[in-house]
């Protein structure tokens, strides 16, 4: 009998979002077209920042890094979800479930680890200028990015080794629309609570570490800027911090109201959408937005590109 529940719980069928028809065909334009201007926004700004000189500085670096995990987390999740509002059953094997959490996994890891390395950059960079190069060297950062998905990767893997030793008897229906621990959680006849308590043991730590990370770094921004006094000083170290700043409080606001106590609740699939796909969409926009190097290099590409089309032009006719 034991033998029989596994067998028919290889298979998940994920809820997703609706059944109507008409939503259907909206939710899959609007999902569709924020895939595409996410993959879009931050490979185009890896790319960016690989080919320009100029970008070839620590906060870029962190920040590539940052873009190409938010490509790993939309490729994760979205194409499936696109793939079900035309799919008949919705399902997916244990061992996709486990795929497709495992890369979601590892792009959050990664990302926690980055910011609070962006964050240590801002603070090197404003409240110690005259060692930045010292302290934040090019060998330095990569270590850094390195280091971060090296630990994402191990955690990642063991989150997916202990969800493997579950059995899913109770239901193959996962209300939510990508494979999430804590929905597999609910739906387990063996008892997680050694996940759980995984959960506490590496999951925690991390997040206890990155954001105290971010706090004293901008505390200790916040209490350099506050001494300066010029105020154009000050609005020039305000300006370096606040995309990182917006980025990072926006990330950590969602994943604190995710990441609460195992109970079912009807919060996890808004603020799983803001995370996993609303923030992968924002961020090369808020960084790039407004930012000043970057716009320059686009209006230079740009102007380079309507250059080119100009001394085209005559040859085509």
């Amino acid at each position: 009998m034991a033998k029989t529940n596994q067998s028919l719980t290889t298979e998940f069928i994920l809820i997703g979002f609706t059944d109507h028809p008409e939503l259907k065909v909206l939710l899959f334009v609007v999902f569709f077209a924020i895939y595409l201007i996410t993959m879009v926004g931050n490979l185009g700004l890896v790319a960016l920042i690989y080919m320009e000189r100029r970008l070839h500085t620590p906060m870029y670096i962190f920040l590539g890094n940052l873009a190409l995990m938010d490509s790993c987390c939309s490729c994760a999740i979205t194409p499936k979800v696109l793939e079900d509002f035309f799919s008949d059953d919705r399902t997916i094997s244990l061992y996709e479930c486990m795929v497709q959490f495992y890369f979601l996994c590892l792009a959050e890891t990664a990302d926690c680890f980055l910011l609070a390395a962006m964050a240590y950059d801002r603070y090197v960079a404003i409240c110690s200028p005259l060692q930045y190069h010292t302290m934040m060297s090019k060998k330095l950062c990569i270590q850094m990015s390195i280091a971060s998905f090296i630990t994402s990767n191990l955690h990642s893997l063991i989150h997916v080794g202990f969800l493997l030793r579950l059995t899913f008897c109770k239901s193959n229906q996962i209300d939510h629309f990508f494979c999430d621990i804590l929905p597999l959680f609910r739906l387990s006849c063996t008892d997680p609570y050694i996940n759980e308590l995984m959960i506490y043991i590496f999951s925690m730590p991390i997040q206890i570490f990155t954001i105290a990370t971010v706090l004293i770094s901008y505390f200790c921004i916040l209490y350099t800027i506050f001494k300066m006094t010029s105020k154009d000083g000050r609005g020039k170290a305000f300006s370096t911090c606040a995309s990182h700043f917006f980025s990072v409080s926006i990330f950590y606001v969602c994943l604190l109201m995710y990441i609460r106590p195992f109970e079912e609740g009807d919060k996890d699939i808004p603020v799983a959408i803001f995370y996993t796909i609303v923030i992968p969409l924002l961020n090369p926009f808020i960084y790039s937005l407004r930012n000043k190097e970057v716009i320059d290099i686009l209006k230079k590409i740009w102007k380079t590109y309507n250059i080119l089309k100009i001394n085209s032009s005559p040859i085509e006719n």
